[in-house]
């Protein structure tokens, strides 16, 4: 199996909240920070992008102008980051949270070669406040920090355990895709991650994998290079 030395873990918001839809299931938090644990025991470095999805979702907020409604879909990121840090705290874990943007002294302005080091020291970096612009996702901000800090994959944690060719809820013969090119996703405008995400991925040769958050150990699993999920590859 093939493991890798430098990671980033995406999680989706929705995924964290569990059935709740909302807020945080301690139980699914709680079970996501001691994988991390885990990595971090074995070695690996780990950086966490955590979308905002359970406290706000700025494409479905009506007639509400785009840019305050990705603003505070950038606020619930930090929400989500700070809260998820403290979980890592309490289990003995270093963690750090680095925005784009200055949030008081709750977090340290994003900086490449400060988060390398703290990934060195055995520290978990959690990248909040997406890419600190409006019109970009969570994707792409985990895509961008992902380039930036040079991990070896993107493993993005979802409410679903991979790619499909159409939604699985809608469409019961939908067919599940083992792997993928980043390529391929986009000519077929599948969803599974933002298009200008895929776009960056594809522009640094870097690779990812979606996978259900819920698969047991399902991020140790991952990470550790067992074949779960999709892995969206880069064509060369």
């Amino acid at each position: 199996m093939k493991g890798y030395n430098r990671i980033l873990v995406k999680l989706s918001g929705e995924a964290l909240a569990g059935k709740m839809q909302r807020g945080f299931d301690q139980e699914i938090i709680t079970n996501v920070v001691l994988q991390l644990k885990e990595l971090i025991k074995n070695g690996l470095q780990v950086a966490v992008v955590i979308g905002g999805g359970n406290f706000w979702r700025g494409r479905t907020s009506g007639s509400m102008d785009r840019t305050k409604a990705d603003q505070i879909g950038m606020l619930a990121t930090v929400m989500n980051a700070i809260y998820v840090a403290d979980v890592c705290k309490a289990q003995g874990i270093g963690a750090i949270v680095q925005t784009p943007f200055a949030v008081g002294n709750m977090t340290e302005l994003f900086s490449k070669d400060t988060a390398l080091n703290h990934l060195k020291n055995g520290d978990i970096v959690f990248f909040a406040g997406g890419t600190g612009h409006p019109f970009f996702s969570t994707d792409t901000g985990a895509a961008l920090r992902g380039c930036e800090i040079e991990v070896d994959v993107l493993l993005f944690a979802k409410n679903i355990d991979g790619v499909y060719n159409s939604d699985p809820k809608l469409n019961g013969d939908a067919k599940k895709y083992s792997q993928i090119s980043c390529q391929q996703l986009l000519h077929q405008n599948l969803k599974a991650i933002d298009a200008t995400a895929a776009a960056l991925c594809i522009d640094q040769k870097l690779p990812i994998i979606v996978f259900d958050l819920g698969a047991e150990k399902g991020i140790v699993r991952v990470a550790m290079g067992e074949q779960i999920g999709t892995t969206i590859y880069i064509e060369e």
